[in-house]
């Protein structure tokens, strides 16, 4: 037999997977708990044993995913401190390749932001959790210009709220037009010159 707190937590990865297909296919309010279920091999009651709601769902696909990246930059950390621009485009790398399917992911990130402005108790969840995952980046960017000796002229933060837009608008743009902008262009074009004009050698 498989241990409880094993099954759930397959029961959980299923249930995700099997969302992300729908939602990406059906769009979020398009999509049902029981289209969810059906895909996943579940009943509702498993469905509601992990997940009190579609958004509670969502923001675990969203946690889910910054988690891994979040691991995989710390794991670059050790060998490409000392290098923040090569740095930069491993962690631009990582950005893309953490979503395997980047129209499915933006298609359910776009969608879930404009219901999020509609409705304050998702808009409250999802700065939540937006909050911890810019948190934690902003600590990894500290750490990375430290180690590179490089202080910030902004405030961490701010530069990384400026990557995350740079990265999400111009990932709306390369799904448009893949042939006019490819993905990662423009990161790879612009942060590298951001980087320089808002540090300088550590005093």
């Amino acid at each position: 037999m498989e241990p409880p707190k094993r099954r759930r937590s397959n029961t959980r990865a299923r249930l995700l997977e099997g969302a992300l297909e729908v939602f990406a296919e059906r769009g979020f309010h398009g999509a049902s708990v029981e289209d969810i279920c059906e895909r996943a091999g579940f009943t509702r009651g498993a469905f509601y044993s992990n997940f009190g709601s579609k958004d509670e769902l969502v923001l675990a696909l969203f946690q889910a995913t910054t988690d891994r990246l979040l691991g995989q930059i710390e794991a670059l950390l050790p060998d490409l401190a000392n290098q923040p621009g090569t740095l930069l485009d491993a962690v631009l790398g990582l950005l893309d390749e953490t979503a395997p399917d980047q129209r499915q992911w933006h298609l359910i990130s776009a969608e879930f932001t404009l219901h999020a402005l509609r409705d304050p108790e998702a808009a409250e969840a999802l700065n939540k959790q937006r909050a911890m995952f810019r948190k934690s980046l902003t600590r990894l960017v500290e750490q990375i210009a430290e180690a590179g000796g490089l202080e910030l002229t902004v405030p961490a933060e701010q530069f990384v709220r400026m990557v995350m837009a740079l990265h999400e608008g111009a990932r709306s743009q390369s799904l448009l037009e893949p042939r006019e902008v490819p993905a990662g262009s423009l990161e790879h074009t612009f942060l590298p010159m951001v980087l320089e004009a808002v540090s300088r050698p550590s005093r």
